[in-house]
């Protein structure tokens, strides 16, 4: 999911969308007082004679509602891969999502691509992941109906249902010849967007945040009190905080997780067309919990957008070393403009820059350690994040573009390489595998 801007939050801040209805509603009522508004006119007309012509000389009587639904996400889509519409109850649901509240479902981040749906991210501990569902894997159909031509909302609302029912996801998988079908029965989903526990024999503090909702940073201020609580806290040398296939979420979410180490600097700025999406946002005094302690910070090909936020922070203010593989590269700012009953727009406002001016969009944060994970046979080639840069429409950055990487964290944290190098190196020992760095370029 997109990091959304504080405006987001508001819910009220510039409709950008109520021209749009004027002018499709009304017709003249909003006749051009300048070029532009002129040429907006003309295009409209356009598809008002288009709208009209369809529906009166289609061979069955088309459903209105539809067309122009499928009208603005086609309008959406032609974009960029994160801007979309969102209906009454898509609306509803998503504002859910970002309060952590409960849903019947399997666990899926997904997000469309081209005709089809990609999987960003199954959330840990859900149906999803315990069925195997992988970052990468597309979804080509749900109960044997083909994905292609469903909207992303149809998709999901299928994907959707009460808890103890099933559904069955046929996916393709990058390197395997044939699709592989997953049965998977729905569960009560409640997403705990951070876990957190002590690691190294005691003396680490070991923080998984999945997601980036209205929960994080309590779960995070929760964590810290923990562990500040244990009889051992004060043998405590230094935190992992693990953002590994997080795919993103609430900015301001982000930011208050990245104040949680830091008590000082710029966290990230935001630069779009419109006045109130030129944002800097910087740490508040007294906001660290972690007493400076060393940090390390994990990410993958799956960490994407807010955990691009937070990596590219703490990298940028000399607060955290980063061990494992490139992150996604999505460097842009989604903006949820409401449309009144119908809705609103997810729509793509403006891009985001780390502290010194780095923008990650369709390049990614390289880590200061590669380290990779030793992928089982079965799994080879297949647990690679394309990244941003391979998304049809993505926003350009430039001609350094790159691709994602793996995206792959062991089950058994005992094999877990990256986070094992993350241990080894607060305990000041030079690991084997942070040596080795993997020399390739993932």
């Amino acid at each position: 999911m997109s990091g959304v801007s504080r405006a987001t939050l508001y819910l009220a801040v510039g409709v950008a969308c109520g021209a749009f209805a004027a002018a499709f509603v009304g017709g003249a009522a909003s006749q051009a007082t300048s070029n532009a508004d002129a040429s907006a006119g003309d295009r409209l007309a356009l598809f008002a004679r288009a709208f009209e012509t369809a529906r009166d000389a289609y061979v069955d009587a088309p459903d209105e509602n539809k067309m122009v639904v499928g009208a603005v996400n086609g309008m959406l889509a032609s974009l960029d891969p994160h801007s979309t519409y969102l209906d009454a109850k898509a609306l509803g649901e998503f504002q859910n999502t970002m309060k952590g509240e409960e849903f019947g479902g399997l666990g899926l981040e997904v997000m469309q691509e081209g005709d089809l749906v990609r999987v960003v991210s199954p959330i840990d501990e859900t149906p999803a992941a315990r069925a195997g569902l992988m970052s990468g894997d597309v979804i080509t159909a749900i109960d044997d109906t083909p994905v292609k031509g469903l909207s992303l909302k149809e998709a999901v609302d299928r994907m959707r249902g009460p808890a103890k029912t099933s559904v069955k996801l046929t996916v393709q998988r990058d390197g395997d010849k044939a699709p592989r079908e997953f049965t998977i029965v729905r569960e009560i989903i409640k997403v705990l967007p951070v876990r957190a526990r002590l690691e190294g024999g005691g003396d680490i503090g070991y923080i998984r945040i999945t997601q980036f909702n209205q929960e994080t940073y309590d779960g995070v201020q929760k964590a810290m009190a923990r562990f500040r609580s244990d009889p051992g806290s004060d043998k405590i040398k230094g935190y992992v905080l693990d953002l590994r296939n997080n795919p993103g979420g609430l900015l301001t979410q982000s930011i208050e997780v990245v104040n949680a180490f830091v008590d000082h600097g710029e966290i990230v700025s935001t630069r779009g067309r419109a006045l109130d999406q030129q944002q800097e946002y910087y740490a508040r005094s007294g906001g660290d919990l972690s007493q400076h302690k060393p940090l390390v910070v994990l990410i993958n090909g799956g960490s994407a957008s807010a955990s691009e936020i937070v990596s590219g922070a703490l990298q940028d203010l000399k607060r955290a070393t980063l061990i494992g593989t490139r992150s996604f590269g999505k460097g842009s700012v989604q903006t949820v403009l409401p449309l009144g009953e119908d809705g609103a727009l997810k729509l793509t406002t403006a891009r985001y820059y780390t502290p010194s001016g780095r923008s990650i969009q369709a390049k990614g944060i390289e880590p200061d350690i590669k380290v990779r994970e030793a992928i089982p046979e079965d799994l080879k080639g297949k647990v690679d994040s394309k990244g941003e840069a391979s998304l049809t429409g993505h926003l350009k950055n430039g001609d350094d573009e790159k691709t994602g990487s793996e995206a792959y964290v062991p089950p058994d944290p005992t094999k877990d390489a990256q986070l094992i190098a993350a241990i080894d190196l607060l305990h000041g020992r030079t690991t084997a595998k942070a040596k080795d760095a993997a020399s390739g370029d993932n």
